[in-house]
């Protein structure tokens, strides 16, 4: 997902504001960000000085729901961090038809291919619902990283996660069944996509929502509704998740990313 704009200068919403204006009633605070950024293992495992670059350099943004922040084809801007609400990528064809390929939950950061490649963005994002984000500038992320050029290492680690994840769903798509495949993408939302448990122990609430259309996961899955409908009642009866009105409650986290 790609290189920077200026702010101001990126695409526009249909009110002719820029996508993903930094809200009036939101000034930026390093405190509450450095609390919202903690549900990112990615950045509670950053050495300090690239923590505190972070905080310092980061300002709010805000998404209503539907809002787009970015489109394929716009200039890499910064790396962004969901610290509440839900993200959606996706990318629409020639034909018109949008290939979604993956929800974003607090914690998840994004958009850091651009900052490898230079390229733009390769996907649109838009949040599904009220989204609040932190938002680390392009101009900032090249001048510490000219400054400290080892920090390149904790960005590569990022993206590494993410390729990593790309990998397995590859193998899930061709081995795995339904269930499993569904009981793993579930989790991996829940986590935020590279987000994996502390590896000194998990701190993600044992019981965690997800708030997704079955129609939506199975456009993800790349596996028709009814299908989808069935792993989640198999699933349901296994005590690994309960359906709820407009969400999913998982209830066994380590188990469904496991599942085969």
């Amino acid at each position: 997902m790609g290189m920077a704009q200026p702010p101001g200068s990126g695409a526009r919403g249909p009110s002719g504001i820029p996508r993903g204006t930094p809200g009036g009633n939101a000034p930026p605070s390093r405190t509450e960000a450095a609390v919202a950024l903690q549900a990112s293992v990615w950045f509670s495992q950053l050495p300090d000085a690239l923590r505190e670059a972070l905080l310092e350099d980061g300002t709010w943004r805000q998404l209503a729901a539907g809002e787009a922040l970015f489109a394929r084809g716009d200039a890499f801007d910064g790396l962004y961090c969901v610290a509440s609400g839900t993200m959606q990528v996706d990318a629409a064809g020639e034909s018109g038809k949008a290939a979604l390929l993956g929800l974003l939950e607090a914690g998840a950061w994004f958009g850091e291919i651009c900052l490898f490649d230079g390229l733009p963005r390769t996907h649109d994002a838009r949040a599904v619902h009220a989204a609040r984000l932190w938002h680390i500038p392009r101009t900032s992320l090249e001048r510490r990283l000219a400054q400290h050029p080892a920090w390149w290492r904790e960005f590569g680690l990022l993206l590494a996660a993410k390729t990593r994840l790309v990998f397995d769903y590859v193998e899930e798509m061709q081995l795995l069944p339904p269930a499993a495949r569904t009981a793993r993408r579930l989790a991996a939302i829940a986590r935020g996509y590279g987000n994996p448990a502390h590896a000194a122990g998990d701190t993600t609430p044992a019981v965690q929502a997800v708030r997704i259309p079955q129609e939506q996961l199975a456009q993800i899955l790349g596996l028709s509704r009814q299908t989808v409908n069935q792993a989640l009642r198999e699933l349901e009866s296994r005590g690994l998740l309960r359906l709820r009105y407009g969400s999913i409650e998982l209830l066994d986290l380590a188990a469904l990313e496991t599942l085969n």
